[in-house]
């Protein structure tokens, strides 16, 4: 059963067990990094704050380490076996290595809590893989969009949750008692959630494991970028990631050195920021029509660099030196405070919307038998980018950048890198368009989507009522839709970008452009050979009066050649927009109007030797009904 809303999710013992295993997985990792740390801080630093100091970075390091050398692993042992007996391993892991951190704050062994640390690197390593390739397998593909914006918004939370609470226990008196019990309990509690995840079967369980981690890492690398799309994807997954190190590490020494605030001040901030990108996430399925969505990407980063670029001009002048630190209440009393706080949530918001997509994007496209191994790439990638941020924001504070400066630098590189992959991949840029002109003009409803194969060729035909036809079917498909179309709208400024990004075959008759009929056929024979979806109006025209006229025999023709599913399909609502014909010639009067009602109802499959033209008429008409 499809769920009603982003919460429904939570009731469903396919998606919450695993939600609350996740999330107590990254939620334990903080809470013993972040003692770790305070730990080094006040006990370290008393007695020598230089010995302090590398400590400190050689715990960042040593934590993001085990990513580089162990993720090929992963990903192959989560192709494997069963990813819910492979989680509970892994939790088991778990356990013993917060035993371990348990010994290492009672004995006060500083070696051993940083071998520890380094352990529960491993852990996060293991568990990488198998975080995102488990959800296509228990979740439906209209699921997807909803289960990634839990699993973002978990993290984020987890990460911060467990970051105070790390931070709190350890600074009470016994504090190292209180943090044992507090990461072998939630270790536990990891492991007994764990059990409740429903089997997953293994994608590849003939797979020879190869235990060189060089080799493996290097054909897992050139395995992620087999297919460019996703490849792009997992780079634009790793810039987010380069860019939310950034802001996180200096958001502590901005809110301090900039705005004068406490460590209070520094709280509530990095919690807003959590809770924009989980907001971000769960906005995602309402804005996307619960189905992945890429077209949401750009609209991400130019929320990113647009609040990155208002935070740089938000910022007072630096505090005197000696001035008291504000607390929460003074802080926020001071003029263009509000301003800062809002920019730092919708950061958060538009990385939540950014990213999610990303993620749901590796899942949808990747080849099943391989996106452990595909993830454990875009986890190594994330971790090169993770070390290249903290080096060049070293590097750029040291050549006498302010860290508002460094934040400017930043958006404006968000910006750059962002136009860097829409070129690349003029998919994302031209799914924005498409996703701006349906949602902004039309309220759509799509009814029977899962009616289109998820994979494989198929045909799909539907009445044409406007010129914004192509651009709502395939607004609603969560396949890329090869759309057969006259060459006359082809032509249309714009709209000929998204039409040429999307593949479509721009025809005319055998009256007009003999050769452009020819090469139309071949193009669509060639894209169904491949296994993707053509779509065509057989009308062959816009209706003039809204009625459904006579579908033309080069369906037949198409089918003949190429024998192929064919899904029908009906828009309802389009007749009298300002794309359709109803007020004479489309796009020759003023518009009547706006953000109205409109629906897709996608119709069952039809086997290729009943679809003929008048068949699939009917069908499209009966789904159609009395609304024009």
């Amino acid at each position: 059963m499809a769920h009603d809303n982003e919460f429904t999710l939570l009731k469903e013992r396919r998606f919450l067990p695993f939600f609350i295993t996740q999330f107590l997985g990254a939620f334990n990792d903080n809470v013993f990094k972040n003692a770790l740390i305070i730990l080094i801080a006040f006990q370290v630093a008393a007695s020598d704050p230089t010995r302090a100091n590398t400590l400190i970075n050689l715990c960042s390091g040593l934590f993001v380490l085990p990513f580089f050398l162990f993720s090929a692993t992963a990903g192959q042992l989560s192709d494997k076996y069963e990813k819910s007996r492979y989680i509970r391993w892994v939790k088991l892991l778990e356990i013993a290595i917060m035993l371990g951190a348990a010994v290492g704050f009672m004995l006060n062994n500083m070696p051993l809590l940083i071998a520890m640390l380094f352990m529960m690197g491993l852990h996060s390593t293991l568990f990488g893989p198998v975080k995102y390739s488990i959800l296509p397998q228990h979740l439906k593909p209209e699921e997807l969009v909803g289960g990634n914006a839990w699993i973002e918004m978990g993290t984020n939370m987890a990460i911060l949750l467990g970051t105070m609470l790390g931070g709190i226990l350890i600074a009470w008196q016994g504090g190292h008692v209180w943090v044992s019990v507090a990461v072998i309990v939630i270790a536990v509690l990891g492991f007994l959630s764990s059990f409740a995840i429903p089997q997953a079967a293994p994608a590849a369980p003939d797979l020879e494991i190869n235990w060189n981690l060089a080799t493996e890492t290097w054909r897992i690398l050139k395995l992620t970028h087999q297919n460019f799309t996703v490849f792009q994807s997992v780079l634009g997954i790793s810039w987010f990631w380069f860019l939310g190190s950034v802001y996180l590490a200096q958001l502590p020494n901005f809110t301090k050195l900039t705005l004068g605030g406490s460590e209070h001040v520094v709280t509530l901030l990095l919690t807003l920021f959590a809770v924009g990108i989980g907001i971000g996430s769960l906005l995602c399925e309402r804005l996307s029509g619960r189905m992945v969505e890429i077209g949401l990407v750009p609209f991400g980063s130019i929320g990113l660099t647009v609040f990155g670029v208002d935070l740089f001009f938000a910022t007072p002048s630096v505090p005197l030196p000696g001035r008291e630190l504000l607390e929460v209440g003074a802080f926020l009393s001071q003029p263009g405070s509000w301003r800062v706080v809002l920019d730092i949530v919708l950061i958060g918001v538009f990385g939540g919307i950014y990213i999610v997509p990303l993620y749901a994007l590796v899942q949808q496209r990747s080849e099943p038998t391989h996106l452990s191994r595909v993830i454990a790439g875009n986890n190594i990638l994330n971790a090169v980018f993770m070390v290249a941020a903290a080096l060049i924001a070293v590097v750029m504070l040291q050549q006498g950048l302010t860290i508002p400066q460094l934040l400017l630098v930043m958006a404006v590189f968000n910006a750059v890198v962002a136009i860097y992959i829409f070129t690349l991949v003029p998919e994302f840029l031209m799914r924005f368009i498409v996703w701006i002109l349906v949602n902004v003009g039309y309220r759509l409803k799509a009814v029977g989507l899962d009616n289109i194969p998820d994979r494989g060729p198929v045909l799909v035909v539907c009445n044409h009522v406007s010129l914004m036809d192509a651009l709502v079917v395939s607004g609603c498909c969560r396949r890329p839709v090869r759309f057969v179309m006259d060459y006359q709208i082809f032509k249309i400024p714009l709209l000929n970008f998204v039409f040429r990004t999307a593949g479509a075959i721009p025809i005319a008759s055998a009256h007009d452009d003999l050769e452009v009929l020819k090469r139309a056929y071949e193009r669509v024979a060639d894209y169904l050979e491949k296994g993707e979806v053509v779509g065509i109006f057989p009308e062959g025209r816009l209706t003039p009066d809204g009625a459904i006229g006579s579908f033309k025999t080069g369906i037949e023709r198409i089918l003949q050649r190429t024998p192929v599913p064919v899904v029908p399909m009906a828009l309802r609502g389009l007749w009298g927009s300002f794309f359709s014909r109803r007020h004479g010639k489309a796009m020759g009067h003023f518009p009547r109007r706006f953000w109205s009602r409109i629906e897709l109802v996608v119709g069952e499959l039809v086997p290729p030797a009943q679809a003929t033209s008048t068949v699939l008429r009917e069908r499209v008409i009966a789904l159609r009904g009395d609304w024009r």
